[in-house]
């Protein structure tokens, strides 16, 4: 089965940014977060002030067996990686667009049985 001349096309751009993704090689999955805290001491401004509290500070949190881990990384860290995770979403992205064609095209196929959607 073959995609229509639209779908094609669309999938070559889609296979051309996944390619300039894949490589640059900048690729990282997760978010990173800013984040800023209330220290331990009790006379501390931050307690009182949110304005003041410490930080910023950085996270970078991504899922690990269905459980989220993080990590703290520097400013400059936050500054070099994020355009990484850009990436990592873009690349899921472009990845949904190309599932979407492959949908598409399935069901347009003149094979496919009409009726409801089984899964036996």
């Amino acid at each position: 089965m073959r995609l229509e001349p639209e779908h094609h096309d669309e999938a070559r751009q889609i296979a051309k940014e996944l390619a300039a993704i894949a490589r640059s090689g900048l690729v990282l999955p997760g978010s990173i977060v800013e984040r800023r805290t209330v220290c331990g001491r009790a006379n501390c401004a931050c307690h009182k002030d949110p304005s003041r509290r410490h930080g910023p500070y950085f996270q970078w949190t991504r899922k690990v067996a269905k459980k989220t881990v993080g990590k703290w990384i520097s400013a400059d860290q936050n500054t070099d990686y994020q355009i990484w995770v850009r990436n990592d979403r873009r690349a899921h992205e472009l990845l949904a667009r190309l599932e979407a064609l492959g949908i598409a095209a399935l069901e347009a196929d003149t094979r496919t049985r009409h009726g409801s959607d089984s899964t036996g």
